[in-house]
């Protein structure tokens, strides 16, 4: 399970260091694609084997499946963890996430999530002046 928040810089390369705790679970290749909140998913092949197999299951004549089918699967890309725990982001992923040298990685049970340091700060202080009321939310989840 991947969980805590970590915060690093993007070299002038375009390298990001993946939190030393996270390195093992995803593996030496795992999958990074758009995220929902203008955030990037990172999942281990494993894990990605079980959404595609989900996703797949989406009636192609519901054109919100379709939509959300394309939007997740041609953002996807298999990312390799250089020696010293880094990873580059292509160009596509690294706009759409408007990612600049401060990043934040959070992680979230069985994923990732890459954030620019600023979306990530605003995201949260709006969330945290809701949570009471999405925590009611959830109550119908069983949590």
């Amino acid at each position: 399970m991947f969980m805590g928040e970590y915060h690093h810089s993007i070299d002038n390369k375009g390298r990001l260091i993946v939190p030393s705790k996270f390195r093992e679970e995803l593996g030496e290749m795992f999958i990074i694609t758009r995220g929902l909140d203008q955030c990037l998913f990172g999942y281990p092949v494993s894990e990605w084997g079980l959404i595609e197999e989900k996703l797949k299951g989406l009636p192609l004549t519901k054109k919100d499946a379709r939509a959300f089918t394309r939007f997740f699967f041609s953002g996807a890309t298999e990312s390799e963890l250089d020696k010293q725990g880094r990873i580059n982001i292509p160009a596509p992923l690294f706009q759409y996430a408007k990612l600049d040298k401060e990043c934040v990685i959070l992680g979230v049970s069985n994923r990732i999530e890459i954030w620019s340091k600023q979306i990530w700060e605003d995201y949260f202080t709006q969330s945290e002046e809701s949570f009471t009321e999405i925590a009611e939310n959830m109550i119908g989840f069983d949590i």
